[in-house]
Formats: structure tokens, sequence, C-alpha cells
């Protein structure tokens, strides 16, 4: 999809449906001895998480993990619609969307994996970092030049504000 189009999209934007790992982490995981997992996050994408808070877009991370850590992070920066532990992505999407009245047709998913792929095709605006899977980044209307991790949701989000006149 090319560029203007997407900058449409983005400034009809009402709400960020999100994964964890693979999106805001680069999928890597640190397992220590005593079977804790450690993951790193972008502080960049934090400040544009908690800015997009602030200017009032609903923001859901929707993750198969089960992290206190990530739990805790997503707190911190003003993050409280939070599903952790699920493979029905799709599923859970649903119910938060009708428990919020969330317009999907004007939602961004950005997902990464093939766990993301139902409940991307559920959004009118999936994206994807740049090093998201080739299914993945086949039903993405936009592909950020930025890879999971490194900075793929600050570039959505920045975009996303700005067209907004919310970017501060």
């Amino acid at each position: 999809m090319d560029e203007r189009r997407s900058l449409t999209l983005f400034k009809k934007a009402s709400a960020l449906v999100m994964d964890v790992d693979g999106v805001l982490t680069d999928g890597s995981l640190l397992v220590m001895e005593n079977g804790d997992q450690l993951r790193t996050m972008n502080i960049r994408d934090g400040y544009a998480l908690q800015l997009a808070v602030k200017k009032g877009l609903t923001v859901i991370v929707i993750t198969g993990g089960n992290s206190q850590g990530v739990v805790k992070r997503m707190n911190n920066l003003g993050i409280h619609h939070f599903i952790s532990g699920t493979n029905e992505k799709a599923s859970a999407l649903k119910k938060m969307a009708e428990e919020l009245k969330l317009d999907l047709a004007t939602t961004i998913y950005i997902g990464d994996d093939m766990p993301d792929f139902e409940a991307m095709k559920l959004c009118g605006i999936p994206c994807c970092p740049a090093d998201a899977c080739s299914e993945i980044i086949s039903v993405s209307r936009y592909v950020s030049p930025f890879k999971g991790g490194a900075g793929c949701v600050r570039d959505i989000l920045e975009k996303v504000l700005k067209l907004q006149n919310k970017w501060s």
C-alpha cells in the first residue's frame, strides 16, 4: 500500500490494538536460570504509547504471554486494557471491541506473527513491523520500516498523532 493511503487511514484512527512479543520487543527472550524470562522494549515506543493514551487514543494489548513485568510496564504507560495468556486474539478483540464500543474499521492492529493474523483481519488498519512474517505483511495496510522492538510502534503512533494534531 502506498504511504499516502496509509496516512489517510491513520488520520481516522480511533484505537490501537497490539501484540507484545515481536511488536514491542524484538521477539528475543533472555531465560534466567530460575525460569524467569526477560524482554527489552524500546523507550521511544513507550513515550509514544503514553502520549497516545493521554491524547485520547484507546490502546489495547492482547498477548499470548503471561508476564507480570509486561503488565507493570503497560500500567506505567497508562495502558489498562490488557489481555494476556490468550491464543484466541480474534475472540478477545471482538469481546473488547464490544465492551469499549470500538469501531474496528478505524482501529489499528499491530501484529507480527500468525497468532495475530485473524485479529488483524478484523481491523480496518492492520499494520506490522518490517520483520513480521510474510503472511502478516500480506494483510497489512502499512508496514513500518522499523523492526519490532526497534521503534515500529513509535513510527505508527507518531504518524497518527501528528495527522490528528495531537503530537506534542
